[in-house]
């Protein structure tokens, strides 16, 4: 259910990505923040985006995942511009 709550985090980001790549932020997320194993995942993770502190935390979170993974793309291709 968390997966929906992610995908509510994304669209207000304006961020659209695949399956596979929304299934690894968002266990990424939940490892960097400390919610794998809370008692609610989804309930954790919508009251975390309700805060403003953690609100600007999860985006620069995802922001950076975004900005690594477009480097390591870069990296992977040589060459193309």
């Amino acid at each position: 259910m968390s997966m929906a709550v992610l995908d509510a985090i994304l669209n207000a980001m304006q961020i659209l990505l695949n399956e596979n790549e929304r299934e690894q932020l968002y266990h990424e997320l939940l490892a960097y923040f400390g919610l794998i194993g809370a008692l609610d995942e989804c309930q954790a993770l919508e009251a975390a985006w309700q805060d403003p502190y953690n609100r600007h935390e999860i985006e620069y979170f995802i922001r950076a995942w975004l900005s690594r993974r477009k480097r390591r793309r870069e990296e992977l291709i040589p060459g193309v511009v």
